[in-house]
């Protein structure tokens, strides 16, 4: 496998998805990096990707204790994002170690954060992520119910609200994707336009893999892509 043109040819997709779009906005790429090795995420990394997704604490954990990539991290040329479901006993592990939790979903995983945050005196950049297509196999709040949460997250003054982040159903819908994902910017504009403190709809983080393109087209500024860059997933 060619990592170096899997990343080339992501790149041309990326700006050609742009092209289609009425947004034109720019695309920050996380690479997600589950399931595959260190060697690889060091790799892509020398070829200028910065920004890695992993789904499990452990798996994150002990990938950042590697020394080359720690060196890395002190020094602001890699960031890591936990982009799968995190539970509140796993916070303590991850909150000062990573560039943004983008799954935050629930008042009590806030309040962990917040806490923990508070203690170090630091803030902890956060996405609010939104079960999109409302499958009970998903993490995240209801679409609906997304301004009433963010408004309560504004006592969590250790928690620096960053943007809403969706998965969308594995569809071949494209006109369903392109709805959901329409939903979800419309969502991100309105709640821009509020202007709440410690709110910055900075990133609308939606699409992957299979779907990167449709979500770039409606408005995402940050895709999550994984087995287009690193090949299928090793859950050996």
């Amino acid at each position: 496998m060619n990592l170096e043109e899997n990343l080339k040819k992501l790149y041309e997709d990326i700006e050609l998805a742009k092209d289609h779009s009425n947004f034109r906005r720019d695309v920050k790429l996380i690479a997600v990096s589950k399931t595959h090795p260190v060697e690889m995420i060091k790799e892509f990394n020398k070829l200028g990707v910065i920004d890695f997704g992993e789904n499990k604490v452990q798996e994150l954990v002990s990938k950042i204790e590697d020394k080359e990539i720690e060196n890395k991290l002190k020094n602001n040329k890699i960031n890591f994002h936990l982009i799968g479901n995190l539970q509140t006993n796993k916070v303590k592990y991850i909150y000062d170690k990573v560039e943004l939790i983008q799954s935050l979903d629930r008042i009590k995983l806030a309040q962990e954060i917040d806490k923990r945050a508070a203690r170090d005196n630091i803030k902890v950049n956060c996405l609010v992520q939104i079960n999109i297509g409302n499958e009970e196999t998903k993490s995240g709040i209801k679409y609906k119910n997304t301004e009433d949460f963010i408004y309560e997250l504004l006592d969590y003054k250790n928690i620096n609200i960053k943007g809403l982040m969706a998965i969308a159903p594995n569809s071949p819908d494209e006109i369903f994707l392109r709805k959901l994902f329409e939903k979800m910017n419309n969502m991100f504009e309105n709640i821009s336009s509020k202007r709440y403190e410690g709110v910055e709809m900075k990133y609308l983080s939606m699409g992957m893999s299979h779907d990167f393109k449709l979500a770039i087209e409606e408005g995402s500024n940050m895709i999550r892509v994984g087995s287009k860059l690193f090949g299928n997933r090793n859950y050996n």
